[in-house]
């Protein structure tokens, strides 16, 4: 009965700790308030489900093997799997609003041929931009409706797009907007070029990606159902790890297991691309 006890306050232990450095690592997603309910309801589905599925998975696992340390471990594992087996869903979104500024700015330099003005052309092709970025060009045009000047909406329109090839396009049309000088529609064609060739560069690196992501769950699936299977079938062949002591060693075949894992993820992230239109960066495109 001691034992037991103990092997489930050193399970709490290892859980709170584990739990704290996943966090640490993964992060959660700041929340802000200005979204619409829905996203946020969708965001609390989100987190009931990883918190049902990590009880389930950590049950599932402490009846199996009857070790606490396992059974925290892979509820862990499962309530956070998308984030620590590799997931490119930031990447895809920066992918699909890379694609689409770069037909919109097509579609801008098309528009501005028929000897329309940025005022008149932006609205117009706002209809048919890409979803990724609909709804910040929908933003441009009411503050455009509203009379508000075209070089302070389109600093804003930068800012609600935070992408760094979007910050060249905004700067661009803003010194346009401001100089009223000649060449916009060249200007626009070299940002389309250089926008879907970086495009296309995005694209081969996260398919490169792919074979990191698919070797980490490689690596997962393998560990785990060795381990899984001696625990169910040959548990005589690892029954030194029922014990607290055998669980302290466990803890720390795990936290190195985490590392591996995490270092693996660390290489399957995409580089982080600084911005140059950010807050203070508007006085350098006066004058």
């Amino acid at each position: 009965m001691t034992e037991l006890v103990l092997q489930l306050l050193l399970g709490a232990v290892v859980g709170l700790g584990l739990f704290v450095g996943v966090l640490a690592v993964v992060g959660l997603p700041a929340r802000d308030r200005s979204r619409p309910q829905l996203i946020r309801r969708a965001s609390a589905g989100d987190t009931a489900q990883r918190l049902v599925r990590g009880v389930a998975a950590g049950l599932v696992a402490l009846v199996l093997t009857r070790w606490v340390v396992a059974a925290v471990g892979l509820g862990l594992l499962a309530a956070f799997w998308d984030n620590l087996a590799g997931n490119n869903r930031e990447e895809r979104l920066s992918i699909a609003r890379l694609e689409a500024l770069a037909s919109w700015t097509e579609s801008l330099r098309d528009t501005i041929a028929g000897a329309n003005g940025l005022e008149q052309a932006i609205p117009a092709t706002a209809v048919n931009a890409g979803p990724a970025i609909r709804p910040s060009l929908n933003l441009l045009v009411d503050r455009l409706r509203i009379r508000e000047p075209l070089p302070d909406a389109l600093m804003k329109f930068a800012h609600d797009l935070r992408d760094p090839s979007g910050d060249i396009i905004c700067a661009a049309l803003v010194l346009n907007a401001r100089l009223r000088g000649p060449g916009l529609r060249d200007v626009l064609t070299a940002l389309a070029l250089s926008t879907r060739e970086e495009l296309d560069m995005r694209r081969r690196i996260e398919a490169s990606r792919k074979s990191i992501r698919r070797s980490v769950r490689i690596v997962l699936v393998l560990v785990l159902s060795v381990m899984l299977g001696l625990a169910i079938f040959n548990h005589q062949y690892v029954d030194a790890y029922d014990s607290p002591l055998g669980q302290l060693v466990l803890l720390l075949v795990a936290l190195i297991f985490v590392g591996g894992l995490l270092w693996l993820r660390r290489l399957a992230m995409p580089a982080k691309m600084e911005r140059f239109l950010v807050e203070g960066a508007q006085p350098v495109l006066d004058g």
